[in-house]
C-alpha cells in the first residue's frame, strides 16, 4: 500500500501538468506536435511527397484526434502567431484538421526518417527559422517523431505536443507535455 501511495504521488503532478493548455499562452512558446495517429511505421518504398495515396495518412481516429486537440486549443484561447508543418500529408492534414491559424509548409519540418532526408541540416535549418522570429511570438510546428526528438532529445506519441521555449543558446528547453490520446 505504502508502494501505491508513493507513485500515485509521483505520478499525479506529471499528469496534472501533462494537460495544461495554459503552458501554450506564454509568449515565445515553441510547441512541436507529432502528427495525430496514423497506423505504422515509416511510408511505402513507393512514397512520393506530393502524393498522399503514397504514403502512411491519418485513419479516422487520427482525424479525430487532431480535431480533439484543436477543439481543447481553441476552448483555452490558445492562438499561435505561426503554424509551420512537414510536407507529409499526415502531418499537413492534421495541422489543418487542429483548425487553429494559417497553415505553412516547412520542408524541414519533413520526416528524415529512415534517410529520407539530412537530420543535422534540417535541424539547423528549423533552429535558425525560430531563432528569426520576434522572442515573444508563438509557434506551432506538426511534425514527425524524429524531427522532435532532434530537437529536443525526446521522443512523443501520436498527436503529442512537447512544449519548448529557446533556450539562449539556440536550442530549446522542454517545459511540458500535452496529450490527448486518439
Amino acid at each position: 500500500m505504502r508502494y501505491l501511495f508513493v507513485c500515485l504521488v509521483v505520478l499525479l503532478p506529471v499528469s496534472a501538468v501533462a494537460q495544461d493548455m495554459s503552458l501554450l499562452k506564454q509568449p515565445g512558446v515553441v510547441a512541436l506536435m507529432r502528427h495525430a495517429l496514423a497506423p505504422g511505421t515509416g511510408d511505402p518504398a513507393h512514397f512520393e511527397l506530393g502524393d498522399c495515396a503514397t504514403q502512411r495518412n491519418l485513419d479516422a481516429r487520427g482525424r479525430d484526434q487532431a480535431r480533439r486537440v484543436g477543439q481543447a486549443m481553441r476552448d483555452a484561447g490558445v492562438a499561435f502567431d505561426h503554424v509551420w508543418t512537414s510536407q507529409w500529408c499526415r502531418a499537413r492534414d492534421t495541422a489543418e484538421l487542429l483548425e487553429i491559424g494559417a497553415v505553412a509548409e516547412t520542408p524541414s519540418l519533413n520526416s528524415h526518417f529512415a534517410g529520407r532526408g539530412d537530420r543535422a541540416a534540417q535541424t539547423a535549418e528549423t533552429l535558425e527559422r525560430i531563432a528569426a522570429l520576434p522572442g515573444d511570438a508563438r509557434v506551432l510546428m506538426v511534425t514527425h517523431f524524429v524531427n522532435i526528438s532532434a530537437l529536443t532529445g525526446q521522443g512523443a506519441g501520436s498527436g503529442e505536443i512537447v512544449v519548448t521555449r529557446r533556450d539562449g543558446r539556440g536550442g530549446l528547453e522542454v517545459l511540458g507535455r500535452i496529450e490527448i490520446a486518439p
